[in-house]
């Protein structure tokens, strides 16, 4: 029986351990798609213990323990930092099949030199092993990064955002991981959503724009891609449930602003036609100046309505839609093609079912200039783990260039999430391996090889204008 969680975790032949320890696992990590907070990388918080570092925010976790039947006061509650923590050990030990059970135990072993696997009998003996290593002086947010190998982080941000600690990180030559801001406009363009009208208030102070029109909406979110550009930016996100595709007029596009800014409800025709409006409109920004388009859908958010009112979002209470989106996606990418507003960009949906859809879709508008000009993004959420990988290699290989692809990102708010990339790269290079085994590709390392450093960091380097990172 073999050691769990050895050096070969993960690889099941020859050729892929020998893809993964001589071409993958050495390499750099960009990470251009994070949640993790810019202001904690330029304070280099210290973390008071375990909890606060593992389970703060970590929505993954939180599922998995309301699953396993923990009450809501170790998971968001009033308990103790340690009781949390002695509850999730306990139900992780548990937690066979659920990605949760790799991940923690790579962390575990990276971060914190535990070569062991959990059980609910050693949980106080991990407490005070994690605790002892954050209370060092070394472990910050910084070196963490450091001992990651992070060469570029990309955070997620809104376009009100200040980018203060973004410059801040700059200015300190010391540090050698650049930390780059994304423009995520999700509260200028989810119109119906609460809170709009104030959030316009807001973005209107921010631009010293008065904005009370779809001119002067447009003339502050220019502004701010501007901004964001002068600061680094390489690249866009927008957080959608849906590819919207109604096309509409200039005009009605305004009308349907000031209805919302005049607190009228919108239809959801209505609703359609402005994210539309502006999605063009901001992608012709974003060709103009050079930034790659991501577009998440797929997600049906905040579910339980009680447990939104008590927590509110991002809390572990979101799904997977059922909506696949491709004739939509087809439309819209067409269109911006006559527009010549067609840029870079990444298309993620987190319906498994849409990956054959998406692959086919974007092969459509390769432009023959660059490789993988349009990229189907990585598995992410409840698709990063072992089968969602594999299924979302599999269809990429099939139906378009697999070689081109940028590769795996985080989409984490946690600083010890970087194990993911070497989770993919184990994935990645049994994926390869596995093809070799069956003789359905030549064991040829200098071809391979190459495959897996561009997958594991070349291709995004080049994609996103990191060659000298």
């Amino acid at each position: 029986m073999k050691t769990f969680l050895d050096d070969d975790f993960l690889l099941r032949n020859d050729v892929s351990k020998k893809l993964y320890h001589d071409y993958a696992k050495n390499l750099p990590i960009i990470d251009y798609h994070c949640h993790i907070d810019a202001k904690e990388i330029a304070e280099n918080k210290k973390f008071k213990n375990i909890t606060e570092l593992w389970l703060g925010g970590d929505h993954y976790k939180w599922r998995f323990m309301r699953a396993a039947g923990v009450d809501e006061k170790y998971i968001t509650g009033d308990a103790t930092d340690k009781e949390k923590f002695i509850k999730w050990i306990e139900v992780l030990s548990m937690a066979i099949g659920n990605p949760l059970y790799h991940w923690s135990h790579l962390e575990l072993k990276k971060y914190f030199g535990f070569n062991g696997y959990v059980t609910k009998d050693n949980a106080e003996d991990l407490w005070e092993l994690c605790n002892k290593t954050i209370a060092s002086d070394d472990f910050c947010a910084r070196n963490i990064i450091n001992i990651s190998n992070v060469s570029v982080l990309c955070t997620t941000d809104d376009p009100a955002d200040s980018l203060e600690y973004h410059k801040a990180i700059a200015k300190d030559k010391s540090f050698k991981c650049f930390v780059l801001p994304s423009f995520r406009p999700d509260n200028a363009i989810l119109i119906e959503k609460p809170g709009y009208i104030d959030y316009i208030s807001r973005l209107s102070d921010v631009c010293q724009v008065k904005i009370n029109s779809l001119d002067t909406l447009k003339d502050a979110l220019t502004l701010r891609v501007n901004y964001f550009k002068e600061n680094g930016c390489v690249v866009s996100d927008h957080g959608l449930t849906d590819i919207p595709f109604n096309p509409v007029s200039e005009s009605e596009a305004n009308t349907i602003f000031k209805k919302r800014l005049n607190g009228i409800t919108l239809s959801l025709d209505e609703v359609e036609k402005f994210q539309t409006y502006m999605l063009l409109f901001l992608h012709s920004k974003y060709k103009e100046v050079g930034l790659v388009s991501q577009l998440h859908y797929g997600c049906k958010r905040d579910n339980n309505e009680s447990m939104f009112e008590k927590i509110g979002p991002n809390t572990g209470f979101d799904a997977i839609s059922s909506v696949t989106s491709g004739n939509k996606l087809a439309d819209f990418l067409n269109l911006l093609n006559n527009n010549d507003s067609l840029g870079k960009m990444i298309v993620y949906s987190l319906n498994p079912n849409d990956n054959d859809i998406i692959d086919t879709v974007i092969a459509c508008f390769q432009d023959g200039k660059s490789a993988n000009k349009l990229q189907h993004g990585s598995a992410w959420w409840f698709n990063d783990n072992k089968p969602g990988m594999e299924k979302h290699l599999e269809s990429l290989a099939n139906n378009s260039n697999l070689s081109g692809f940028v590769g795996m990102l985080t989409d984490s708010r946690s600083f010890v999430s970087y194990t993911r990339h070497d989770y993919f790269r184990r994935i990645l290079c049994n994926y390869l391996g596995t093809l070799v085994v069956n003789n359905e590709f030549p064991e040829d390392y200098e071809i391979l090889g190459e495959i897996v450093k561009k997958i594991s960091y070349k291709n995004a380097a080049l994609y996103f204008g990191f060659q000298s990172a």
